[in-house]
């Protein structure tokens, strides 16, 4: 699928793991002339720092291996942008009480867009990652389709590409495991066969979301009441920021029953408290949707879908409410679907488009 008996020059995306060094041993392997590009998203210090993405440990790791497979490697700084187009808006999102995905905005205002942008100024015809994914040529149309490792898919995280990014897109991995990745790399004496894969959120190491938005934004946390349905104040809870639809655990303090987090009201500073099947519902609202393997949603289709990533998809109907709104109607009622995230839809492997659940 890659052979390439033209010579064309291809920028490979280069996080210093084990992923896209295969990416790119591959390029060069099937005859294209590749470009190491690594992207210095921000500075985060870190005892956890070998997981981290877009740091300069990976930019180091990342020139170490296009030195030893022959070819030229770029350092590319945008943390500026980094912090504009991801970290900002993940932080006004959680203050606005929704569940932000920066993978996601990451990909769409970043990663794509900022090597796509380069291809003219180092004179190359193709941007590649490694992530895991494929896509296949129908006709004029490019369509993004799921790997052979499933368990790896990120096709919901790349959702956003349009025609004319996939026109000139390769993901090198589609056809292998992550295991055979990690075998070639062996094979082939890497230092990274055996680095630990990127965490999702890469400059939150530590995982504590709150802390990182106070320690951003400098404001503090909105701190409130607990609330049951009707309005009842169940105790105090430690910032609405602390708090994510479905959950259970954490809440510190004990109501008697198992208690889930239904709704965040960020005006009053409330987080409403109820049973669990308050959380289930068949219907979500989906907003800014692009769809990928049509124009545009004109009539209601029967397909899959899911409203996190590591979640199974479900059979739905999407219907069109107007150009860039759809609504999601599950055939079994989905758990917590939290504001912010992506819903992402395929008929098959293939992926049809998604937006984000309002």
């Amino acid at each position: 699928m890659l052979k390439n008996t033209d010579k064309k020059s291809v920028l490979i995306g280069m996080s210093g793991g084990v992923d896209s060094s295969v990416a790119a041993l591959l390029l060069k392997e099937s005859g294209y002339n590749p470009l190491g590009v690594t992207l210095k998203l921000h500075s985060i210090s870190s005892g956890e720092i070998q997981k981290l993405c877009g740091s300069m440990v990976d930019a180091v790791d990342a020139a170490k291996v296009c030195e030893n497979l022959g070819f030229k490697h770029f350092t590319f700084d945008f943390e500026e942008k980094f912090k504009s187009f991801v970290m900002e808006r993940f932080v006004r999102d959680y203050r606005l009480g929704k569940t932000p995905n920066p993978c996601i905005e990451c990909n769409r205002y970043i990663k794509f867009k900022e090597m796509e942008n380069k291809l003219a100024e180092l004179s190359a015809d193709f941007i590649a990652t490694g992530h895991y994914a494929k896509i296949e040529k129908v006709g004029d149309r490019y369509f993004l389709t799921k790997p052979k490792d499933k368990a790896k898919d990120q096709t919901y995280v790349l959702y956003m590409l349009s025609q004319q990014t996939l026109s000139h897109t390769l993901f090198p991995l589609g056809d292998l495991s992550k295991e055979e990745v990690r075998k070639i790399a062996e094979q082939n004496g890497f230092s990274n066969a055996n680095k630990p894969d990127s965490q999702d959120i890469c400059f939150v190491p530590d995982g504590d979301y709150a802390k990182f938005i106070t320690g951003y934004d400098h404001l503090p946390l909105s701190i409130g009441n607990f609330v049951d349905g009707s309005g009842k104040v169940l105790g105090t809870h430690k910032g609405t920021e602390k708090y994510t639809i479905g959950q259970r655990k954490g809440l510190g303090m004990g109501f008697g029953k198992p208690m889930f987090v239904v709704k965040k009201d960020i005006e009053n500073k409330s987080v409403i408290l109820g049973d669990e099947e308050l959380l289930f519902t068949k219907r979500i609202i989906v907003n800014s949707a692009t769809f990928s393997a049509f124009d545009t949603l004109t009539a209601p289709i029967k397909c899959s879908g899911k409203i996190r990533y590591r979640q199974r998809e479900e059979q739905c109907t999407i219907h069109p409410l107007d150009e860039n709104t759809v609504l999601a109607e599950f055939e079994n009622p989905q758990r917590a679907p939290a504001p912010g995230q992506a819903a992402v839809f395929y008929d098959g492997d293939t992926l049809l488009g998604g937006g984000t659940i309002v």
